[in-house]
């Protein structure tokens, strides 16, 4: 659906229409859906062919459209009608829709379970009277429901009561335009302050660069560092574009839990009213999901604040409240029959009423009093939110992206997509489009299929994927002709499929998974876009890994009327770019203003080391006794050392203990839970002598409690990605691209290992007046084409190429101006 609130006029299709509802719909059990809808187009072909047989002028997949007018709003309507047949002087206008239970069906059951295909019809035969007047009085509408199984079909006659449904369905679209008419003249009226109590120096004109950047580019990169307080500025730049109506809504996505807390905090800091005078303040604490953040500090003429309605949007499994999580009506009390049940559960008053309470326990409480999926309230009140928060997954992953796209009004020209972290956005859709298929998983779907009832040309197709799966030798590639068995065997279990209901409930949700990957298998095998690697890391396990989604990225990317991309290290422009499928001209790059960093560095090149996996081990000695070295010389909190990975940091432990240096050493543990990781961070900046982090795990660059509060920190080498098929793959792929093998190096590996120094070291510093002192404890640091990659702050750093130079650094006082 379009629709432009101001001329009061929407564009939809009928089908659109004839489905629309307030509320959930039954959509299927997940990809069974996909299923369905493949299902429908087979038995569309075979009734073409049969009614073509009967009536050779017969018309197909007719156009029909039209203006509608209702309650003031002009709805402009296509479809197309499947069949038109013309019998003496009545016009037949024909449906064909499949069931998958047995025909023929009591009228008053189909009228009642499938009341929007009886709709669809009745705004055929509308729009036909509209169109062709003549017609008026000598048209019928025919449903025929064709049974799946058998292909055996009934049909039903429209009635006049059925033609009643259409003005229930005007109903619901003109009570959805009037709600999106409100929001908009509450957005204009939006009051809020700014993100900051006092701007620190180059904030201000950083978001001055930010507007004036988004006022020519629609797709702006955003570098700013850890702590310049970037989510703040990019939210104040959004409220401004939402309330001047440039945009309909924000769309923030980030890849960290406590990054979305951090927008759902600042937003609510934002649209809070003033304290009163003399009024002590506390921070706010960190919401557990979604809000409407209210701002008194004007009142509307009824009393209310003017609000900012915000839904951080929690994953599926998340929101569930059944005995386990797995989607299916038949599994699911919660979500069977949602579309008849939903109007008197009461739960619309979470989208109605804007300041009732929206956090994770209050819709889990609410779906399980009403019998009621939690979830689809969060689908449901979606629409009416003015800005949503949450995983990349939700625009950028195929499997998830359906909750943003199939939302009613859903346009992503009129919306403004933040990513934030969006240096990790290239990896995590490259991840989002790779799967992953075992032997194990094979064989333990057989084994089940074997207790269906189930055709045995399936079980024959099931058993031959399982054979290829299970005998399959760890290689860097498959070879061709396995990968032409693998697609063959694929099609035909997707082709099965297609004709045989299974029971995915009594499969359960891990095998119902394996069948339902079958189609996205075939579909990854057959892509023409994205570059790709079949392999096996290990014996009878295969890995369909997508190196590069940039043309997907792109491609969703342009389809936004304004986007912002943050980081604190987005990396050289040319590769990043790439890396986006962008080029050069489409994206503009605006760097933040922060001249309290400089000189909060003092960086120093360790080059009596060579911390190279074939090389590190004859350092460990001298890295243990740098470490103490440092310890000694700290004048603020432990040592904090950034290792490239956990192996390396247990052999410093305890080399450290092996010397006889006594130094109370914390190494990172394997922590999921935020809160726990920050708890030992704080407990050990008391405790510890010195905090062995790992470079790119969250305690590195997820944890903002190390600013200020250490005097000193090293750096054990770059962390340069592991070597493996995947990485080869990637770089032989940039060269027959037409990359150097020089620069396809640096995409593969130097960047992103650099990256990850980088994301660690800017932890260190995140406000004005602290300092600390680095040491790149690797001579590779020294090498130009390393260096380069580093950060502004850190590159330039004397090189220390012996004991003595080491101990001289050590000793100077660090420069603080």
């Amino acid at each position: 659906m379009d629709f432009d609130l101001a001329a009061k006029t929407a564009r939809l299709s009928v089908g659109e229409l004839a489905d629309f509802s307030i509320g959930p719909r039954d959509g299927g059990d997940g990809p069974t859906g996909v299923w369905r809808a493949q299902l429908g187009s087979h038995w569309h072909r075979e009734m073409q062919v049969q009614t073509t047989s009967e009536h050779p002028d017969a018309h197909f997949e007719v156009t029909i459209e039209g203006d509608v007018y209702h309650r003031g709003w002009r709805l402009q309507l296509t479809g197309r009608i499947d069949q038109l047949i013309t019998l003496g002087d009545t016009t037949v206008l024909r449906e064909i829709k499949t069931v998958t239970r047995p025909v023929p069906i009591a009228e008053s059951e189909l009228r009642a379970d499938y009341p929007h295909y009886f709709a669809q019809l009745a705004i055929y035969l509308a729009l036909r009277r509209i169109n062709a007047p003549t017609d008026r009085e000598n048209l019928r509408g025919e449903l025929v429901f064709v049974e799946t199984a058998s292909g055996l079909s009934q049909t039903l006659v429209l009635t006049r009561d059925d033609e009643s449904l259409l003005d229930q369905r005007l109903d619901r679209v003109t009570q959805f335009l009037d709600l999106n008419q409100r929001a908009l003249e509450r957005r204009r009226t939006l009051h809020f302050q700014p993100p900051f109590a006092a701007l620190r120096p180059g904030q201000e004109d950083t978001r001055a660069l930010l507007e004036n950047a988004l006022a020519t580019r629609p797709i702006v990169a955003f570098e700013a560092p850890t702590g310049f307080g970037k989510t703040g500025v990019m939210l104040e730049v959004a409220l401004h574009a939402l309330r001047d109506a440039r945009v309909d809504r924000i769309l923030y996505l980030t890849s960290k839990s406590t990054g979305q807390l951090q927008v759902v905090e600042t937003l609510q800091r934002m649209t809070a009213p003033p304290a009163p005078a003399n009024t002590p303040t506390s921070p706010a604490e960190a919401p557990d999901t979604c809000h409407v953040l209210r701002d008194s500090s004007t009142q509307a003429p009824n009393g209310e604040g003017h609000t900012l309605a915000v839904w951080h949007v929690r994953n599926k499994a998340e929101h569930c409240v059944n005995h386990s999580f797995h989607c299916t009506r038949d599994n699911c009390r919660f979500i069977n029959d949602l579309e008849s049940r939903w109007p008197q559960s009461g739960l619309d008053r979470f989208h109605l009423f804007e300041d009732h309470p929206r956090d994770l326990p209050t819709l889990r409480a609410a779906g399980d009093h009403a019998g009621i999926c939690p979830y689809e309230i969060t689908r449901t009140a979606l629409a009416f939110q003015d800005v949503w928060i949450g995983d990349y997954n939700y625009v950028f992953a195929p499997r998830n992206r359906g909750l943003f796209e199939n939302q009613p009004g859903w346009n992503p020209a009129r919306t403004l997509l933040i990513v934030d972290e969006a240096h990790n956005l290239p990896a995590r859709v490259a991840d989002a489009h790779s799967h992953i298929l075992t032997g194990a998983a094979c064989r333990a779907t057989l084994a089940e299929l074997d207790h269906q009832r189930v055709p045995s040309s399936l079980i024959r197709a099931w058993e031959s994927l399982t054979l290829i799966v299970a005998g399959q030798r760890a290689c860097d590639a498959v070879d061709l002709p396995t990968e032409d068995d693998l697609l063959d065997v694929l099609q035909r279990i997707a082709d099965q499929l297609l004709n045989v209901p299974l029971d995915y409930t009594a499969l359960g949700p891990d095998l119902a998974d394996t069948l339902w990957l079958c189609a996205d298998l075939v579909e990854w095998l057959q892509s023409p876009t994205l570059t790709r690697l079949l392999w096996a890391p290990v014996d009878a396990e295969l890995h369909f890994t997508c190196l590069d989604a940039a043309p997907v990225i792109g491609s969703l990317l342009r389809g936004f009327g304004q986007v912002m991309l943050a980081s604190a290290t987005l990396g050289p422009p040319d590769a990043f770019n790439a890396s986006l499928g962008l080029d050069t001209a489409a994206l503009h790059y605006v760097e933040a203003l922060t001249p309290w960093r400089d000189h909060s560095y003092d960086v120093a090149i360790d080059a009596r080391v060579d911390t190279r996996y074939q090389q590190r081990s004859r350092h460990y000695a001298l890295t243990a006794a740098t470490v103490a070295d440092l310890h000694t010389a700290a004048t603020r909190g432990p040592v904090v050392v950034f290792f490239p990975s956990y192996a390396y940091a247990r052999a410093i432990e305890q080399q450290l203990v092996d010397d006889g240096h006594p130094l109370r050493v914390a190494l990172q543990p394997r922590l999921p839970d935020l809160a726990a990781q920050s708890a030992w961070v704080e407990q050990n900046l008391t405790f510890a002598d010195a905090l062995f982090l790992v470079l790119g795990s969250s305690f590195a660059e997820g944890i903002d409690l190390l600013g200020g509060r250490v005097s000193h920190a090293m750096v054990v080498g770059p962390a340069l990605p592991e070597v493996n098929a995947r990485q080869r793959a990637r770089l032989d792929e940039l060269e027959r691209a037409g990359a150097t093998r020089e620069a396809a190096f640096d995409r593969v590996y130097r960047i992103p290992g650099i990256q990850k120094v980088n994301q660690g070291l800017g932890r260190l510093v995140r406000a004005p007046g602290q300092h600390t002192r680095v040491l790149l404890h690797c001579r590779r640091f020294m090498d130009t084409a390393f260096a380069r990659l580093l950060a502004r702050d850190y590159q330039f750093g004397e090189t220390l190429p012996d004991k003595d130079a080491f101990h001289t650094w050590l000793e100077t006082p660090v420069r603080t101006d």
